[in-house]
């Protein structure tokens, strides 16, 4: 009997691993609306084929002694543990679907660290995000739409734009001192993530304009946690935007894991001005470029020193999350995690038919406390909020929704 693979934690996943928190699990949700009723011993089948057909997903962590220099990965021939499961039909079904997606990740002891849960018809996965990230788990889906349906999911070709000339980030505010932080509103007593999710209509671009829909949304987040944060008494201060790149390609090439590496987008308090809205959307859009356009690793040049193998894993675990501690003033303002357009058809076939909406939702452990995911499907965008109920309640969240909608329509400038 031949020994299983192994592969080394990259360090995306080892410095999650070094800070899990039992009470805000690292799950990334994943929520598909199907027009029909899907078959759920045919489903089943579909999604194990589709794990065989990406046989890096089928993985778990490594046992090893204490003093091990790094994590491994193991792959797995099959899943440890049944990987679909079907929720009984009821009026709160999804909801509760939605509440388990935030409070329990998939063991990372068990392959695959990923769960798919069936409320008809509404298929919901839950990645443990020290494994894995949304893109990649959606392109295990599309496969299993594939077989399960019979029709081609390829991905649609990406928006064609011309290659423009690598360039400095232009006019960018300086980042000495700590970002904003989002200001607490509400917030409920129980451990945890809170949830809501919204369709609004895509934002109108005129044509030929030098920003991308990505752009809008930036600047609608950063507006509308400006706002929030004057409603609420705090002091301005710059804010600070994460925002994952990914450059992965979408077919079945596509590497299974976390592939998205991470930028921050500064924004002055001064340039957060609603009266030249096409200025603050073109420099907003100089900036993303650029910052695309940097190579940068994953998440810095600190992060890969940190889990060189120079010390035991236990020991590295401790000090990266003393300096997380420390580094905490200093952590983004929030994160938007901009998907796109969904890249695949999630045509399951006759019945359940093709998906049109798509929700993601990112984890939103304090101190940033709330992350912004956006995806767009059949002509519609699909917004998720996420926060730390540590820091919002739902009627915080519902609030930072209209806040949301009310500057995304601001960022449609005729001129």
């Amino acid at each position: 009997m031949t020994a299983p693979v192994r592969i080394p934690f990259p360090v995306v996943d080892e410095v999650s691993r070094h800070c899990l928190q039992e009470a805000e699990p690292e799950t990334v949700h994943i929520e598909v609306h199907l027009p029909g009723p899907l078959d759920h011993a045919r489903l089943r089948k579909a999604f194990l084929e589709a794990l065989h057909r990406h046989p890096r997903i089928l993985m778990r962590e490594a046992r090893g002694p204490w003093y091990r220099r790094s994590y491994e990965w193991e792959l797995t021939p099959e899943p440890d543990a049944e990987v679909v499961t079907f929720a009984p039909p009821g009026p709160r079904a999804l909801h509760d679907a939605r509440i388990r997606a935030l409070a329990a990740a998939p063991p990372l002891s068990m392959s695959p660290p990923v769960r798919l849960e069936v409320v008809d018809p509404v298929l919901l996965l839950t990645i443990n995000h020290t494994a894995l990230d949304g893109p990649a788990c959606l392109r295990v889906l599309a496969t299993a739409a594939e077989l399960y349906g019979g029709r081609d999911n390829a991905p649609a070709a990406p928006p064609t734009r011309p290659a423009e000339p690598r360039q400095d980030v232009p006019d960018t505010p300086a980042t000495w001192s700590p970002p904003a932080r989002v200001a607490h509103g509400t917030p409920e007593p129980s451990p945890g993530n809170g949830l809501l999710v919204t369709e609004l209509p895509l934002p109108h671009r005129p044509k030929g304009c030098p920003y991308t829909v990505n752009d809008q949304l930036m600047v609608t987040t950063a507006l509308t946690i400006a706002h929030w944060n004057r409603e609420h008494g705090a002091r301005p201060r710059p804010l600070r935007i994460t925002m994952p790149v990914d450059d992965r390609p979408r077919d079945t090439t596509m590497p299974i894991g976390n592939g998205t590496r991470l930028v921050e987008v500064p924004y002055a308090p001064r340039e957060l001005d609603v009266t030249d809205m096409p200025a603050l959307l073109r420099r907003t859009a100089e900036r993303t470029r650029a910052l695309k356009a940097l190579p940068r690793p994953q998440l810095g040049h600190g992060a890969a020193l940190l889990t060189a193998p120079w010390a035991p894993v236990t020991a590295r675990a401790a000090l990266t999350r003393t300096l997380r501690r420390a580094a905490a003033p200093w952590t983004s303002t929030t994160l938007l995690s901009n998907i796109g357009r969904i890249p695949y058809p999630l045509d399951f076939g006759e019945e359940a038919g093709r998906a049109h909406a798509v929700w993601f939702s990112a984890p939103a452990r304090m101190p940033r406390g709330l992350t912004v995911t956006t995806a767009s499907t059949a002509g519609r965008l699909h917004l998720a909020l996420r926060w730390s109920k540590a820091l919002l309640g739902h009627g915080d969240g519902a609030h930072l929704r209209d806040l949301f909608e009310h500057y995304l329509h601001t960022t449609e400038v005729t001129a």
